[in-house]
């Protein structure tokens, strides 16, 4: 019988795993040295914080595995045998296989600062940082964190939630503006703020300084300050966990190199989620994709060519989300953080500087082509019907209520965002209503 063994059971792994099972009866073991069981990594914040338990997180119960004949072993991987086509552990074991998935995921940025490895600093990615996190906050009276993005908000709610005071150091102009819009990015700053948060902007990181008992006793920055601190958090992004690949000889750049099928330069094995490195033939860059979504279309895909049923990946139209404390983020499509040649925008924002919304456009057809929500839940399924089907920029201003998610009591903005439009563009469009409440209500 043909054995799949897949190393690492996060969503890519799991899917892969899953997806397996629905089309054939072949052997299926997945490898982890992280948990004993798939559980929700964006949930990990809420472990901390006292909303969830680990177990809570677990999309399945227990039983499932055994139910659906998917074979989890604990143990850390030291390296693949592709001529023998067996991985081997740390304990010597090897586990022979027929076909194998690298769903190895990724490792937390460090970018060589002196006692970037002192204890009391550390990173957010795996459940074992929660858990060290647990440790390193005993007596801390203040922590630091390094790195803006979606990891280092996180982390501040998080510590913020056991009234632990946070300075965020941060080298950009405004939170995140090498990916957001400057008006989306500001509006994070002024949020984070509002939140008690000490936000330095434009400041890096020179040093991390160990106190006498050899822990983190305070940090330097390039500004010549040193903040006093006992715990350190490094959140300056991911990179993809290559360590496994590399050290058997499977090709790697900054990912583990798959072509379309997210196959490998090895045959039999392959390679899917934060890990993988998507070759590009047109001359572009090669593509990592670290998102929840992407890392399980990796999975039903290639699922179906281990299956005998070769599926090329189309990832499809972009898409992400988030939250900024108590700030939902959603974009769909391409929103670049500086406009783009043959692009153009419209931009709302509220005056309370809690809700905005961007959308871009072509400057020819007038077709959308990326959408920034903050503060405003949608639709996933109609925002990204109007970028496929390139619907103007007039259509979805005036249609925004068709796409909303938001509770049928929360505030709507439908109204004020379309007089924004006008007064912006000179036009006279009219907000096209769903027929909720809200529609109703203003209709008196």
């Amino acid at each position: 019988m043909e054995h799949l063994v897949i190393i690492g059971n996060g969503v890519a792994g799991i899917t892969t795993a899953r997806n397996v099972r629905k089309l054939s009866d072949m052997q299926i073991t997945v490898i982890s040295n992280e948990t004993d069981y798939f559980y929700s990594r964006t949930a990990l914040m809420y472990i901390f914080m006292g909303h969830m338990r680990l177990e809570d997180t677990q999309p399945y119960e227990n039983w499932f595995w055994e139910k659906n004949r998917i074979g989890l072993l604990r143990g850390h991987v030291e390296r693949v045998d592709h001529e023998k086509k067996v991985v081997v552990l740390d304990q010597g074991t090897e586990v022979p296989y027929t076909k194998l998935v690298l769903a190895t995921g990724s490792r937390s940025n460090k970018f060589g600062w002196p006692g970037q490895d002192l204890p009391g600093v550390q990173g957010l990615y795996h459940y074992q940082d929660v858990t060290l996190l647990e440790e390193n906050i005993a007596g801390v009276e203040r922590a630091v964190i390094v790195g803006g993005g979606l990891i280092g908000i996180e982390l501040a709610e998080m510590l913020i939630s056991r009234n632990i005071p946070v300075t965020f150091v941060v080298r950009e102009k405004e939170y995140w503006d090498n990916i957001l819009p400057i008006n989306e990015a500001a509006m994070i700053s002024n949020h984070v703020r509002e939140h008690g948060i000490d936000l330095r902007l434009e400041t890096n990181l020179v040093e991390i300084l160990a106190g006498p008992n050899g822990r983190v006793r305070a940090i330097t920055t390039d500004k010549g300050e040193e903040i006093s601190c006992q715990l350190v958090g490094l959140t300056p992004g991911v990179h993809p966990n290559i360590d496994l690949a590399k050290n058997s000889g499977i090709p790697t750049q900054r990912g583990i190199l798959v072509n379309d099928f997210l196959e490998t330069e090895i045959p039999d094995i392959y390679a899917a989620g934060d890990c993988a490195e998507i070759k590009v033939t047109d001359g572009g860059r090669n593509r990592i994709e670290q998102l929840w979504y992407t890392g399980r279309q990796h999975g039903q895909t290639v699922a179906r060519t281990i299956c005998g049923h070769p599926t090329e990946y189309e990832r499809g139209i972009w898409f992400n989300s988030a939250k900024f404390i108590d700030i939902e983020y959603h974009t769909y499509g391409f929103v670049s953080n500086v406009p783009r040649d043959g692009e153009s925008f419209f931009y709302w924002e509220d005056e309370g500087r809690k809700h905005c919304v961007r959308l871009v456009y072509d400057n020819t057809s007038k077709a959308v082509t990326g959408m920034n929500f903050f503060g405003i839940r949608m639709k996933h399924p109609v925002c990204e019907s109007w970028i496929r089907d390139k619907k103007d920029v007039e259509y979805v201003v005036q249609h925004l209520a068709d796409a909303n998610f938001d509770p049928e009591f929360f505030k709507p903005y439908w109204e004020k965002i379309v007089a924004a439009y006008n007064q912006q563009f000179g036009s006279r469009l009219t907000a096209k209503s769903h027929g909720g409440f809200w529609a109703k209500f203003l209709a008196g």
